[in-house]
C-alpha cells in the first residue's frame, strides 16, 4: 500500500471509549484538497511527546474503514507508524494555508445541501463559510465521565492491553471532562440561521488555560473564551470545519457539528497606484 501526505486541520476535544480509551476524532487534508477521517485515534499517541499538531504533514499509510460507512474514514494502517515530515506555516498572511484549505478545498456556504449530502451518505467532512456570525454560546455539560467506562478503562489498563508502551500504563490518567458545550450560532447564504456544537481541540484547551490564569473562576475563563472565539474571531475571515458523527450521519435531521475554526487573516487587497 501506498503511504500518503496529509495535513493534519482537526483534532477535537477527546471522548471515552471502552475498546480505545479516550479517542480524538482527526482530520485531515490530502495535497489535493480531499479529506480523510483518522479514526479510531487513541489520545494518548497523539498527545504523548507531541507526535504531531494541527497542520503539521505528516506521512502514513492508510486503510479504508470497515466499520465506519462515512465515505472519508480511514485508519493508519499501524498507528505508531505515524510520521512528521513538515509544518503549513502561517506566513504571508496565512498564505500557504489559504491556498491548500480554500483554493483546493471545496467551500460550502449553505447548509441545506449539506445536510441531503450527508443523509445520501456523500460526505462527512468539509469547509464551511458562515455569512454571519450571530453568537459564541455555552451551557452546562457533564462535569464528570461515565464511571462504567472509567472502571472498564482501569481494567484495561491493568491487564496491560489498552496501551502498547509500559511508560503510558504506568502514567495512566484520565485527561479531564470539558464541563461546557461551546456552540456557534451564524447565519448562512441562504440566510438560514443555525447553532453548531464546537468539538475544537483548541476552544477545551484554551477554557483550561483561561481558567488557570483566572484561578478558578469559571465565568471569568468563559469571558475569555467568547472574547476571542467571538470577538477576535469574528474580525477573521472565518471558516468552520464541519463534520458529522458516526452516530447520527444519517439520522439526524441536521449531523453536522463544528470540529475545528479556521480564523484566517482577511486577504489583503493590492494597493492601487
Amino acid at each position: 500500500m501506498p503511504r500518503e501526505r496529509l495535513l493534519i486541520t482537526v483534532k477535537t476535544y477527546p471522548t471515552l471509549s471502552r475498546k480505545y480509551g479516550e479517542l480524538v476524532c482527526t482530520a485531515a487534508v490530502r495535497e489535493d484538497g480531499s479529506w480523510v477521517r483518522l479514526y479510531p485515534i487513541p489520545f494518548r499517541l497523539l498527545d504523548y511527546h507531541e507526535r504531531y499538531a494541527k497542520f503539521d504533514w505528516i506521512e502514513t499509510t492508510l486503510v479504508r474503514s470497515s466499520s465506519d460507512p462515512r465515505p472519508e474514514t480511514y485508519h493508519p494502517l499501524e498507528t505508531a507508524d505515524i510520521v512528521k515530515v513538515g509544518n503549513l506555516d502561517t506566513a504571508d498572511g496565512w498564505r500557504a494555508r489559504r491556498r491548500l484549505i480554500l483554493g483546493k478545498c471545496a467551500v460550502r456556504d449553505r447548509l441545506g445541501p449539506l445536510i441531503e449530502a450527508a443523509h445520501a451518505n456523500q460526505v462527512s467532512l468539509t469547509v464551511f463559510r458562515p455569512t454571519k456570525i450571530l453568537d459564541f454560546t455555552w451551557e452546562p455539560d457533564e462535569r464528570d465521565w461515565d464511571e462504567q467506562k472509567l472502571q472498564e478503562m482501569r481494567n484495561r489498563n491493568d491487564q496491560g492491553d489498552l496501551f502498547a508502551a509500559e511508560n503510558w500504563r504506568q502514567s495512566f490518567h484520565v485527561i479531564r471532562t470539558l464541563p461546557w458545550k461551546f456552540s456557534y450560532r451564524f447565519l448562512d447564504a441562504d440566510g438560514r440561521e443555525s447553532e453548531l456544537q464546537v468539538l475544537d481541540w483548541e476552544a477545551g484547551q484554551l477554557y483550561w488555560n483561561c481558567l488557570k490564569q483566572a484561578e478558578g473562576l469559571e465565568s471569568l475563563a468563559l469571558a475569555k473564551v467568547h472574547q476571542k472565539y467571538l470577538d477576535e474571531f469574528r474580525k477573521k475571515d472565518l471558516h468552520f470545519f464541519l463534520g458529522t458523527t458516526k452516530e447520527y450521519h444519517q439520522r439526524a435531521p441536521n449531523p453536522w457539528i463544528i470540529i475545528g475554526v479556521f480564523p484566517i487573516p482577511h486577504e489583503r487587497q493590492p494597493e492601487l497606484m
